[in-house]
């Protein structure tokens, strides 16, 4: 049996700093005619399960838009544009970003948020031996987050 959908046209709706969003006219496999695919296309994200010494997990509190209420969270963020390095390496930005800790990173898993209709993928990784940043980065300019203990 053949699963695969071939793209015939995409017509590219919205290419933002985050991420796009396209149709795609698509061709069904085994003769079942055409359909309309709505796609999101973003780079990918990092997230963070930190685990303190004493074995509580480090969680941020911050207001999310898209669901217009405050939400708790790990540690995470998107992969910048131009970010040298890898996602491990974005990982302890987030991670000392929004916690002003830093620690040895393991990934455990990766996945797809919502791979019906979007490609993002999120490592997720795993941080012990965390150690405080004496002179943290500064959150991004349009964070507002709390870090909780």
């Amino acid at each position: 049996m053949d699963f695969e959908e071939k793209t015939i046209k995409r017509q590219l709706i919205f290419d933002g700093q985050i991420f796009k969003v396209a149709v795609d006219n698509v061709q069904l496999p085994n003769q079942l005619g055409t359909a309309k695919r709505e796609l999101i296309f973003h780079r990918g994200a990092v997230a963070v399960l930190a685990v303190t010494p004493d074995n509580k997990l480090v969680i941020v509190k911050q207001y999310r838009k898209a669901i217009e209420k405050i939400s708790y969270e790990i540690p995470a963020g998107k992969l910048e544009i131009g970010e040298d390095g890898t996602e491990k390496t974005a990982a302890l930005r987030e991670l000392e970003e929004e916690t002003a800790y830093t620690g040895d990173l393991k990934l455990i898993y990766e996945f797809y948020t919502a791979i019906g209709f979007c490609n993002e993928k999120i490592k997720l990784y795993l941080a012990t031996n965390l150690e405080k940043v004496d002179n943290p980065r500064p959150q991004d300019d349009d964070e507002v987050i709390e870090f909780l203990n």
